[in-house]
C-alpha cells in the first residue's frame, strides 16, 4: 500500500507577522527569530508578512528592522524584505547616485534579460522619480556609459534560437575590431554585446575560441579596461554560465584579508531565489571548498547566521 505523503502547511503569514512583531518588540530584539523566521520565507510570502504586518499594527515592517536590527545584518536582511525587481532597482540607484560603486550597478544591468530590465525601469522611475538612463547619463562616463545604455534599450532576442552563419560573422567582427588592429573599435563591442542573446554570444564565444585559439573573455581582458571591460565580461559570462560567473564573485569577495560585505551580500540575496544551488556546485567544482564553509569562515554572529540559512545545506 502507497504512502500517503502529505504535504507541509504552508506559513501563515498573519501569525509570521505577529512573531515578528513579538521579537522586535520586547525589551531585548529576539535576534535569533527574526533571523530564522524571514531567511525561510519566499519573496510571496515576505511580501505577505510585510502587507499583514501594516495591516494589524499600522507600521512598516522594514522601518521597525531598520530600528531594531544594526550593521551588516540589518543591510541584508533590509536587501532580502524587497520584491526581487525593487531590490534589483535599489541597489543600481545606491550604487550610481549614492555610492558612485558602479561594479554593483553594471552586474545588475548586464545579467539581466531584456524583458526583466524593462520591468526594473519601471519601477526604477516609479519609485525615485528619475528614469535609470537618467542616472546612468549622470554618474558613469565613456564607453561604460555607452555599453549600459546600449545594453538597457537594445531589444534582445530571448528565444534559444541561434543563427550560426551570423555568429560567425560576428566573432569575426570582434576579431577585427580588436586584437587585429591597433587601438580598438569599442562601438563594434557595444554593438554585438548589447545586441544579440545568451545563446548567439554563447556560439560566438565558441567559433572565437576554434579560429583564434581563445575565448572571447581573454579577448575583452586584452582589449578593454575599467568599468567598459567589466561590463562586457558580465555579459558574455553571465550568457555561458550565470553560476559560475557569480561564484567568481563570490570567491573574490572574500578572498585575501577582509571581506567584501556589500558585494557578498549583494550576491546572496539577489541569487538565493534564482540559481544559488548551481553557484554552490560552481564553487566547489572550481575552489574545492564549499560556499557555506567560506561564508562561515568570512563572517560573525546573526550575519553570518543569516547568510548561511540563505545559502541552504552544503551541495
Amino acid at each position: 500500500m502507497a504512502t500517503l505523503v502529505v504535504p507541509p502547511i504552508p506559513p501563515c503569514p498573519r501569525d509570521d507577522a505577529m512573531h515578528l512583531h513579538h521579537a522586535l518588540k520586547g525589551l531585548k530584539c529576539d535576534t535569533d527569530a527574526v533571523v530564522n523566521l524571514l531567511a525561510h520565507r519566499d519573496a510571496t510570502q515576505r511580501a505577505n508578512i510585510v502587507h499583514e504586518f501594516r495591516a494589524i499594527y499600522s507600521e512598516e515592517l522594514s522601518e521597525c528592522l531598520e530600528k531594531e536590527l544594526h550593521g551588516k545584518l540589518e543591510s541584508a536582511i533590509l536587501l532580502w524584505m524587497h520584491d526581487p525587481v525593487v531590490r534589483d532597482a535599489v541597489i543600481i540607484r545606491q550604487c550610481l547616485a549614492v555610492d558612485a560603486s558602479f561594479h554593483g550597478a553594471t552586474e545588475i544591468i548586464c545579467s539581466r534579460t531584456h524583458s526583466q530590465m524593462q520591468s526594473i525601469k519601471e519601477v526604477y522611475l516609479s519609485k525615485f522619480g528619475a528614469s535609470v538612463d537618467h542616472d546612468v547619463e549622470a554618474h558613469t562616463s565613456a564607453d561604460h556609459k555607452k555599453i549600459l545604455l546600449a545594453y538597457l534599450n537594445n531589444p534582445r532576442d530571448e528565444s534559444d534560437e541561434v543563427d550560426m552563419e551570423q555568429a560567425g560573422k560576428d566573432a569575426k567582427a570582434l576579431y577585427k575590431a580588436g586584437e587585429k588592429r591597433l587601438g580598438t573599435d569599442e562601438d563594434t563591442f557595444i554593438k554585438i554585446f548589447s545586441e544579440r542573446s545568451a545563446p548567439h554570444l554563447v556560439a560566438v564565444n565558441s567559433y572565437y575560441n576554434h579560429v583564434h585559439g581563445h575565448s572571447l573573455k581573454k579577448a575583452v581582458k586584452n582589449e578593454t579596461s575599467g568599468h567598459f571591460r567589466h561590463a562586457l565580461l558580465t555579459i558574455v559570462q553571465c550568457a555561458e554560465n550565470p553560476a559560475k560567473y557569480f561564484a567568481k564573485v563570490l570567491y573574490k569577495s572574500m578572498k585575501g584579508l577582509g571581506t567584501d560585505d556589500v558585494t557578498l551580500t549583494r550576491i546572496i540575496v539577489t541569487r538565493t531565489e534564482i540559481d544559488m544551488h548551481y553557484i554552490k556546485i560552481e564553487y566547489f567544482k572550481k575552489y574545492h571548498k564549499t560556499l557555506n564553509d567560506a561564508v562561515h569562515s568570512d563572517t560573525l554572529g546573526h550575519y553570518r547566521d543569516f547568510l548561511l540559512q540563505l545559502l541552504g545545506p552544503n551541495v
